[in-house]
């Protein structure tokens, strides 16, 4: 038996695919409209369903009776000559069996699909089924709402879970506890730029573009000149940008810094002579693109011709974890030994940072958390940041031996 379905966006377009695919002479068993549920949305919207065969026969609902209208002229009596009336063929038995199998085989194809996407519904994590503790599961979803990425969150749960007394598990405080203290010992951190005494110190910023490289370096100058009284000098090589060197030699000014503008190799050898008596060499490099191979080779020419000391790769807060992962990623083929975050303030939550500080090897010096120079910047606190990145408070939270 050939029987064959057919699908199109309308009824014309399906009765063109079956008279295609099997001639004029096809008949056409079956007709629906499909689209709802499951199988609609796997097929992308409506559409008309045909069932059509070259070797059932369907018979006709018209009867087998030809009228002839009355001649307008010549004898009235003259009547319509009625054909004798064929049988019906009776429907044949396989006929009923495909319907009905068609019929099984869609609702077992819906029913498998329905089973398919309840067994995807629930297979949830341990850490929601309603045997987590409700400290547990507290602590989870403060963590899900930071922003932390949700297989970290299951990790920690389960660290914690494994490590403390089944008595500590009920306890939301020392949970916390526990949680913030793990990441804590995940980040690490550098403390200030370290000066020797009679020894000039070069630092270069860099990083991508629009992180706040040259207000951190200006807020970096001002607290080294006016509250450590050491002898501090600018560099930039941030000539890309517009109003860039204006806005680093604003800051120069009112610190009262020498200030240095380079963009070869050549000008940045000569610029370094010149500064050499200074305690601390502060450099703005351009922003680049991490994904700019090119541009970070330029950058990591200039800095070999600096002879940096240190180099702090600067990442913005608000940056998704995927940006994060890729520049500190790229940027450590510049020799950057350090991390530094800002606009720590601008981002809603710092739950996006934890896969950074797990997966970067760089360790964290310093946070900006506005504008105000030389005000919102401050050292990196590894236990502070712990809090803040979970989301939690563990302020007077006592210490917890699993």
């Amino acid at each position: 038996m050939d029987v064959k379905t057919f699908r199109a966006r309308s009824m014309q377009d399906a009765l063109h695919l079956v008279r295609r695919e099997l001639g004029p002479d096809a008949a056409v068993l079956h007709t629906r409209e499909v689209g709802s549920g499951w199988w609609g949305w796997l097929r992308g919207g409506r559409q008309i369903e045909v069932t059509a065969s070259t070797t059932v026969r369907v018979p006709s609902r018209l009867p087998d009776r030809i009228h002839r209208p009355q001649a307008l002229r010549g004898d009235s009596a003259e009547t319509s000559i009625a054909q004798p009336e064929a049988p019906h063929p009776a429907y044949e038995p396989h006929q009923v069996d495909y319907r009905r199998k068609y019929r099984d085989d869609l609702k077992n194809q819906i029913d498998n699909l329905q089973s398919l996407v309840e067994q995807l519904c629930q297979r949830t994590d341990r850490v929601t089924q309603p045997e987590l503790p409700e400290a547990l599961f507290r602590c989870f979803t403060d963590m899900i709402e930071a922003d932390v990425p949700e297989d970290t969150a299951r990790e920690l749960i389960d660290r914690v879970r494994a490590e403390l007394r089944p008595g500590h598990l009920e306890d939301v405080l020392l949970v916390k506890s526990r949680i913030a203290r793990i990441v804590e010992e995940q980040i690490k951190v550098t403390g200030p730029i370290t000066l020797t005494p009679g020894r000039r110190t070069m630092v270069a910023l860099v990083g991508p573009t629009g992180v706040g490289k040259t207000t951190t370096i200006a807020k970096l100058a001002a607290n080294y000149r006016l509250r450590e009284q050491r002898r501090v000098g600018l560099i930039t090589v941030d000539t890309y940008r517009i109003a860039a060197v204006d806005q680093l030699r604003t800051y120069a000014d009112i610190i009262d810094l020498p200030m240095e503008v380079v963009s070869t190799p050549r000008q940045m050898r000569e610029a370094s002579a010149r500064l050499a008596d200074l305690d601390l060499v502060l450099l703005d490099t351009a922003g680049r693109s991490p994904r700019d191979a090119v541009q970070i080779q330029e950058l990591r020419s200039m800095l070999a011709e600096a002879r940096a000391n240190e180099v702090h790769l600067v990442l913005s807060s608000v940056a998704g974890p995927r940006s994060l992962a890729t520049a500190a990623e790229q940027f450590a083929d510049v020799g950057a030994n350090a991390m530094l975050l800002t606009k720590v303030d601008e981002a809603a939550s710092l739950g996006n940072l934890l896969g950074l500080i797990r997966s970067a090897k760089l360790p964290l010096s310093y946070l900006t958390d506005g504008q105000n120079v030389p005000d919102d910047i401050a050292l990196a606190d590894a236990r502070k940041l712990a809090r803040d990145v979970l989301g939690m408070e563990t302020h007077g939270t006592p210490p917890v031996d699993p």
